[in-house]
């Protein structure tokens, strides 16, 4: 049996945004759908999987509200349930970028269809910025494309105003995973004096699902936020693993590493973390493996 996964985001203005919550986190649960949806004054963001009936059920009743009705959506398969548990959370943020004003709803850049994506990075007036985390660029990103080398999207802000005089062509074209954090970041651009700004619309998997290979400006795999890691062209899932330390993405090699120790660590996060972070790790690893021996489902074993 495989999974439909629909990775979905809509900026709009949802004042009620807390009532919302209930409802949707009952139908999820009784479609057995999983998950994580994140509610806020700023729209709905978040990636499910289920039956392919049951994600059409709830995408339906997403888009009944008339402020979801054209809810941004991207499906892909998975061969195994990507997820362990349906949460549906309230935020102030549905991608969390920290700066007070910025607001897709009010100001926004220019969408690029990705079928007209090739040309825009393609001019020499154009200057291509990846918005994602570094973990996620190291794996794969666009031909000449720019890395703001992040750890985290609140830092995207500090990068820009740090590297202003760098980005020095008239257009500026930003990318995503699956369009949120690059429709944020036009936001945030054109709020501080950048004039000809861009973002591919549906982000990267869109791009990935819709364009041929043979004529792609892609180059590696991208990198998902569920148990399928990354995927490739046609969204077919890639050959990564995960630390489930610090949710890297791995190869078969690098867990080969001295550093690597199943669901402790690996050479990425070895140094950062402390003895007891290292203690915690590995005692939660036991119970996984304990829970596995009795043939239950560890549902701390990943955080979706």
């Amino acid at each position: 049996m495989s999974y439909r996964v629909a990775a979905l985001y809509k900026f709009t203005v949802l004042p009620d945004y807390v009532r919302l919550r209930e409802p949707l986190q009952n139908l999820c649960d009784l479609l057995s759908v999983k998950g994580t949806l994140l509610l806020a004054g700023e729209g709905l963001n978040g990636t499910i999987a289920g039956t392919e009936s049951a994600i059409g059920d709830v995408i339906d009743f997403l888009r009944s509200d008339p402020r979801l009705k054209d809810v941004d959506v991207k499906f892909s398969t998975a061969e195994e349930m990507p997820f362990y548990r349906m949460k549906v959370r309230l935020k102030r943020e549905i991608v969390t970028m920290g700066v007070d004003g910025v607001d897709p709803n009010k100001t926004v850049g220019t969408y690029v269809d990705p079928a007209d994506w090739n040309a825009l990075i393609s001019d020499p007036d154009t200057i291509l910025i990846d918005t994602r985390n570094d973990y996620e660029v190291g794996i794969g990103t666009f031909k000449g494309a720019v890395n703001p080398k992040t750890k985290t999207f609140r830092e995207f802000p500090d990068w820009v105003e740090a590297n202003r005089d760098a980005i020095n062509k008239p257009k500026v074209a930003m990318f995503c995973t699956g369009g949120i954090r690059c429709e944020k970041a036009s936001s945030f651009m054109l709020e501080n004096g950048f004039d000809d700004v861009y973002h591919l619309k549906g982000g990267i998997l869109k791009y990935l699902e819709t364009q041929a290979e043979a004529q792609s400006l892609w180059e590696g795999d991208c990198f998902v936020f569920d148990q399928r890691v990354a995927v490739s062209h046609g969204l077919k899932e890639s050959d990564y693993d995960q630390c489930f330390a610090c949710r890297r993405p791995i190869t078969e090699d690098e867990k080969q590493r001295p550093e690597y120790e199943k669901g402790v660590s690996c050479h990425q996060c070895h140094a950062e973390m402390s003895d007891t972070q290292k203690a915690a790790f590995a005692e939660r690893q036991k119970q996984i493996q304990l829970a596995k021996t009795r043939g239950d489902a560890h549902l701390g074993r990943q955080a979706d």
